[in-house]
């Protein structure tokens, strides 16, 4: 694994050196998405509190459709962070859409 980056989160692209950061942390998480047994009751609190998991509360919130600015309001992370990760849900959203064409679940 060290050979090609995970234990230090090396990537080419920021998109790509979060998600290899976030799956190394030990906590059975996936990367920024895909992590199935999350849920958070009060999302707005969620991210306007600094956790651990406040990563993860991101992402819930950019698929429920809360915008980069909102989440700004409440989390103060510069929005070029914000966008990226925004850049990874998009991404994810369109492969499912080839997922589903092709019946695969």
């Amino acid at each position: 694994m060290k050979s090609v980056g995970e234990v230090m989160a090396i990537g080419r692209t920021f998109e790509e050196a979060i998600q290899k950061g976030l799956r190394m942390i030990g906590q059975g998480m996936h990367g920024f998405t895909g992590n199935r047994n999350l849920g958070f009751e009060d999302i707005e609190k969620e991210l306007a509190e600094p956790t651990d998991m406040r990563i993860f509360s991101i992402a819930d919130a950019l698929e429920a459709g809360i915008s980069v600015e909102r989440i700004y309001e409440l989390t103060k992370i510069d929005k070029w962070f914000l966008f990226k990760l925004r850049n990874i849900i998009s991404i994810k959203d369109e492969l499912c859409k080839y997922q589903d064409l092709i019946g695969v679940r």
